[in-house]
């Protein structure tokens, strides 16, 4: 590094900056100790990638801060907002031109191992420094353009089951090597709320879960720091990939993530590179950003940009693997910039929208219920005799779903299924409706508790004001709605872009065994477990969670 850094990053080792607790940040300094590249840089500039995006340092002073130093580490400077004029080309002698090829790949990497990730579930636990200078600009400055699509998901953690499927489906579509989990689900306690023991216990759903994909920050710090643009914010969609063809698996976007998300490739694949699928490796834009890395490139979860981009077959747009493979139904992946996709229905309604997936399964079609009523007197008795999967209380939910359905100005996105299943339960009404009955009417309405009045008696504590309001205190309760909505590390300004909803894991959360492991299902808890034959030069031992607990990979 230039002398003009050398004050700054003295301090580097004693200084804890990673919100995943010091013993990951010591393990990703042992990390870049093992490849060919300058550790202290690396450091340095994964913690003032983080101050960026918290608003301590501006995005100028950060390039101009490391321009120098990257060029003499790297050759070049791609980062975007470097200036093309700072750049020597001659100088440079394009890097990325020589790294094109796996073999030039592979000479320039050393045998760097996979070591103990996901350090901590206290995100933010670790004691933050005081900035160093008055903060430059607020955090979150980055804004998205709300005109344009952005994947991303909302999760329920209080509805997840941690059955593991969404991880199993991951790995069948993009072919990672197992431990290197680009989907991942934990057990966890924190001090405040406990789980039972994974081989005593009355429900799944009592444990805690925390369910952790890649976030696809609108402002990723990972973006910044890597020198050739192989990790970047793709325009379409918003997603954060890697190019596996530029990358020159320098890591650097691994120090810098917050949430533990990267993976380095750093031996040959498990799966060969003639066994993936063309369509599934290449977005439209013919880069190869999808699929597992080949060995010397970083990976993580990329939000299948083949399935967004058509490639997949048009029915594919506007999913993901994991999302499409959840018994629960937990994931909702979608467009966050439109109000009428999936994921921002589900947030902005959790317990009307948990409703209608359970209900949606309950209820007969409605051709069937059709044929069934069929010459059926037009009440309710009558109607509830004749069709056996209906009763009272499921037709109050579906009545309580037409009266709360919402009108959107903008067009459900491709691949959402929560208002094709609240068109159906709709249609149910109206199927029963063909016999007569009304069931908008008063006589109706009390029938199935869906008066004002019903709420409002002397020992109800519960007010409400009109029908809405009763069909909102029906879903909620009918169903485990989650309360609680959030954001990981969202005081770090990455603008995350999956919400969640449920308990937050709190400082001391820490990792325990779920209802299902990784072993049942034919995966993988800890990258490392597959690596200890081959790895050299990272330590083997356990990484805190909190408080202690082994960790799932990230490196």
């Amino acid at each position: 590094m230039s002398s003009e850094n050398e004050d700054e990053v003295s301090g580097a080792d004693e200084e804890v900056f990673h919100p995943l607790g010091e013993a990951w940040q010591d393990d990703l300094e042992d990390m870049l100790d093992d490849t060919e590249y300058d550790t202290e840089l690396g450091m340095e500039m994964g913690k003032d990638a983080m101050r960026v995006t918290k608003g301590e340092l501006s995005e100028e002073e950060f390039h101009e801060r490391y321009h120098e130093d990257v060029m003499e580490e790297f050759g070049e400077d791609e980062r975007p907002i470097a200036s093309p004029d700072d750049v020597d080309e001659a100088e440079s002698g394009s890097l990325l031109s020589s790294l094109t090829g796996d073999e030039s790949r592979r000479e320039v990497l050393k045998k760097g191992a996979a070591g103990a990730g996901f350090a901590s579930l206290g995100w933010g636990a670790v004691d933050q420094q005081e900035p160093e200078q008055q903060a430059v600009e607020e955090p979150g400055e980055v804004e998205p353009d709300e005109d344009a699509t952005q994947w991303g998901m909302t999760i329920d953690l209080e509805n997840c089951d941690g059955c593991l499927s969404c991880v199993t489906a991951c790995n069948a579509e993009h072919n990672w090597d197992q431990g290197a989990n680009w989907m991942y689900v934990l057990a966890f306690e924190d001090g405040q709320v406990e789980s039972p023991e994974p081989d005593n216990y009355e429900s799944v759903h009592d444990f805690n879960y925390l369910v952790r994909p890649c976030q696809h920050c609108t402002d990723a710090p990972c973006e910044k720091v890597c020198p050739t643009t192989a990790r970047h914010t793709r325009d379409e969609g918003g997603l954060v990939l890697t190019d596996y063809d530029v990358c020159i698996g320098c890591r650097y976007c691994q120090v810098a993530c917050p949430y533990g998300v990267n993976y380095f490739q750093w031996d040959e694949p498990n799966v060969d590179v003639e066994e993936l699928n063309p369509d599934m490796m290449y977005d439209q834009r013919d880069r190869w950003v999808s699929s597992r890395a080949p060995r010397g490139a970083m990976s993580k979860c990329v939000f299948d940009p083949p399935r967004q981009d058509g490639q997949m077959g048009e029915e594919l747009i506007g999913t993901s693997a994991c999302e499409m493979a959840c018994p629960p139904n937990v994931i909702q992946f979608g467009d966050k910039n439109n109000p009428a996709s999936d994921p921002e229905r589900y947030k902005d309604n959790p317990a009307r929208s948990r409703t209608i997936i359970n209900l949606y399964t309950a209820l007969p079609s409605p051709d069937s219920i059709s044929s069934s009523l069929q010459g059926v007197d037009g009440n309710l008795d009558a109607v509830t005799n004749a069709v056996n999967e209906l009763n009272t209380g499921r037709i109050a939910l579906a009545q309580a779903v037409r009266l709360t359905q919402r009108e959107y100005e903008e067009e459900a996105p491709p691949g959402d299924t929560l208002p094709n299943k609240e068109q159906t339960i709709i249609e149910v009404v109206d199927a029963i409706e063909t016999t007569g009955l009304d069931l908008g009417s008063q006589e109706s309405l009390q029938q199935l508790e869906l008066t004002v009045e019903q709420f409002q008696g002397p020992s109800q504590d519960i007010q409400v004001s009109d029908r809405a309001d009763v069909a909102q205190q029906l879903f909620e309760d009918y169903v485990n709605a989650p309360q609680n909505e959030f954001e990981l590390l969202a005081d770090f300004g990455t603008n995350p872009n999956v919400d969640y909803l449920g308990h937050q894991p709190g400082p001391e959360a820490h990792q325990v065994p779920g209802p299902t492991s990784y072993e049942d299902v034919g995966m993988l808890n800890v990258r490392q477990k597959a690596l200890d034959d081959e790895t050299v030069g990272f330590r083997e031992r356990d990484v805190d969670l909190g408080v202690g607990e082994t960790s799932e990979s990230g490196h």
